[in-house]
């Protein structure tokens, strides 16, 4: 008897045939062992594994040789454009990837047929160094724009109607929003049609301009702009609404004094100086908004949310010694103030009960908390608000309102009222070093009823998401909306009825 041994391989399986020899000369015995790998046919699957897997190695790439022949060292060049007192030997059927050269070269102009073009640079913000960016964009696959001549590059990269280009210019600025960029950035973006980064800007000077102040972004900061920022329910407001008036009251004495160069500690004390010496000096008695210097800032200083100013016995006295504002605009706010206080107490006002967020939006108070570490805080912020004493309490990471009543005295009236409502809505955010947002929560717009001493956590926060300093800014309503409706002649007497 004798045996003969030898193995074949298939992809997915290993036979193993045996010849046996057995008193029958031939006899061949094939079996077939399914599943199961010799290691000769783990070493050939791993071999086709290996065949099949591309092998990476870094050679010269077809954009980087198409952007250094053909476009820096202008080979086979069928057009040469001259623009700035530069020159660029260049492709027309690279440059048609533009929409501006298309149409040039796709239509009857007499470009079409030329050589040697001259192009008109009207847009002072288009350089030499840009266009060299911009025609070599249309040569390689990827561009690196420096945030500094992003500008320039958006420029170019619009008057030569390149989107992808123009894309990529939005989204270098919306990354490097910073005091330093976000007004030019804004004005950009504002001339070239980039309503996102406009928008993001907004936003970041929304959250930046009383969080962070900054001497050299209040003196770039022109009219419109602030008129956007001021009347805006997002602007992130630190303390109370005095504070806006008192950072409008600094932007607008930079802006009369650009050359004013100090600590922005002592820019309120040198604002102020500067005011009572032209009252005294000139004699003046009309409101400075009055005078031909003061007019143009008369829409900015209008949105000021001047009844929660005028609630503050101190912050009153402020807008009377200024002399900035007009005094009817007070006279009109104090009215309205002492109508307000007279539904509260007479006309069982207790507060907003139907959602209006129009009226929110527009009218709402604005303050703001800055919480430096973490730790335990309770505050309210000052001035008379209708009878409704507010505490704010942060503490083991919730944020809690109590209505406060009886356990605590407080400076103004109480409201006893078995029930009291109010429409808030509350933000936190944490910033870095150059503004922007790290971490942001907010309620959302809220209608809230409390009772007497009653507490509500607004928020739980995640000890992961909180980054401090934490910046607080909540707004709130505490009155319903009222009609400019005037009674007629008949409600006196029957309220006087009903007195007797």
């Amino acid at each position: 008897m004798w045996r003969k041994e030898f193995t074949c391989h298939s992809p997915t399986h290993s036979f193993y045939a045996l010849t046996v020899r057995d008193g029958k000369p031939g006899q061949q015995v094939p079996v077939l062992l399914s599943g199961t790998r010799g290691s000769r046919g783990g070493e050939k699957e791993e071999d086709d594994d290996i065949l099949d897997t591309p092998r990476r190695q870094k050679l010269k790439s077809t954009s980087k040789y198409i952007y250094q022949t053909l476009f820096l060292n202008g080979e086979n060049s069928d057009i040469r454009i001259c623009a700035l007192g530069q020159e660029w030997n260049l492709h027309k059927v690279y440059l048609c990837q533009s929409g501006y050269f298309s149409s040039m070269f796709s239509g009857s102009w007499k470009e079409s047929s030329m050589m040697e073009i001259n192009l008109e640079i009207p847009d002072q913000n288009i350089d030499a160094e840009a266009l060299q960016v911009v025609f070599g964009s249309l040569y390689r696959d990827d561009v690196l724009i420096k945030p500094s001549r992003v500008i320039s590059i958006l420029a170019a990269a619009c008057m030569l109607q390149l989107d992808g280009l123009i894309q990529q210019c939005g989204e270098t600025m919306k990354e490097n929003i910073s005091a330093k960029t976000v007004c030019g950035y804004y004005t950009c973006a504002s001339i070239y049609g980039l309503d996102s980064v406009m928008k993001k800007c907004l936003e970041w000077v929304l959250n930046n301009l009383m969080t962070h102040q900054n001497v050299d972004l209040m003196k770039e900061l022109g009219v419109d702009v602030m008129e956007l920022l001021i009347q805006s329910s997002d602007l992130f407001v630190m303390q109370v609404e005095m504070d806006v008036y008192t950072a409008l009251k600094k932007w607008m004495f930079l802006q009369l004094n650009p050359l004013w160069d100090g600590p922005i500690k002592q820019l309120l004390a040198d604002a102020d100086a500067w005011l009572c010496k032209r009252r005294t000096d000139l004699c003046e008695k009309e409101p400075f908004l009055n005078t031909e210097e003061g007019t143009p800032f008369r829409s900015v200083f209008r949105l000021v949310r001047l009844q929660y100013i005028i609630n503050d016995l101190a912050s009153a006295r402020i807008l009377e010694r200024d002399n900035i504002l007009p005094p009817e605009w007070l006279t009109a706010m104090y009215k309205n103030q002492w109508f307000a206080m007279l539904r509260t107490e007479f006309d069982n006002d207790n507060g907003p009960q139907e959602s209006n967020k129009d009226e929110f939006e527009q009218n709402s108070m604005r303050c703001g908390r800055k919480l430096s570490k973490d730790g335990d805080y309770c505050w309210r912020w000052t001035g008379f608000n209708f009878g409704f004493d507010l505490l704010v309490t942060y503490t083991n990471r919730f944020i809690v309102f109590k209505r406060n009543t009886l356990s605590q005295p407080c400076g103004g009236a109480v409201s006893l009222q078995p029930r009291r409502h109010l429409a808030y809505r509350l933000r936190l955010a944490s910033f870095d070093s150059r503004g922007k947002l790290v971490c942001s929560r907010s309620t959302g717009y809220q209608l809230l009823t409390l009772e007497k001493d009653q507490e509500y956590v607004v928020m739980n926060l995640d000890s992961r998401l909180l980054s401090f300093p934490l910046y607080v800014c909540c707004n709130f309503l505490y009155t319903s909306p009222h009609s400019d409706h005037r009674p007629d002649s008949s409600e006196p007497e029957s309220a006087a009825h009903v007195a007797s």
